[in-house]
């Protein structure tokens, strides 16, 4: 009984001593624990909110452009169209988004070498800086909901956010065509 009550007392303490994700440093861990877990959309919550929306972005023009392409397109575009947007039309959420961008750029072996134990944080309004053991800095924005979002994915995301889009665009036209054509 004696060992239990130590084992609780310890996961209590752990638990109320564990930083607020409302923190830069709170959710700087929880991206730290979500890599060494190896589970890139446990920190999706932790990417600022334009990065999420982008990965959103991402699903719903890859899902519109695949659909398009199945019901109008000829073979062989048909196939290597619908199978090139496969895995992003059919993610359940933009978490799912992101981690297949996080495995087909290697955003995880990336941290997993840079994430150390944190040296200090900057502050600024809604950007805070947390720079790390090793060196290694990573800009944080303050999130609507109070919650501190890492930056570092959001270029590449908005980018393609952006493409998907332009893509849907030229699919959709030439769908038309194709429609008008039959």
């Amino acid at each position: 009984m004696g060992v239990a009550a130590l084992v609780a007392a310890r996961v209590g303490y752990a638990y109320l001593s564990f930083p607020s994700d409302r923190t830069p440093e709170g959710a700087y861990l929880r991206v730290a624990i979500a890599v060494n877990r190896g589970h890139a959309e446990d920190f999706f919550a932790y990417t600022e909110t334009r990065a999420q929306h982008a990965a959103y972005t991402i699903r719903d023009f890859r899902k519109k452009a695949r659909e398009r392409v199945l019901r109008t397109y000829p073979e062989p575009e048909r196939t290597r169209l619908a199978q090139e947007y496969a895995a992003e039309a059919n993610a359940p959420d933009g978490a799912d988004v992101f981690a297949l961008y996080a495995k087909r750029h290697g955003w995880m072996a990336r941290l997993r070498r840079d994430l150390s134990g944190v040296k200090k944080i900057e502050t600024a309004g809604d950007r805070a800086t947390v720079e790390t053991a090793h060196g290694t800095r990573y800009a944080f924005r303050r999130r609507e909901n109070g919650i501190w979002g890492l930056t570092l994915f959001t270029p590449l995301l908005d980018a393609e956010a952006e493409r998907a889009a332009r893509d849907f665009s030229v699919i959709d036209k030439a769908a038309a065509d194709y429609a008008r054509g039959r």
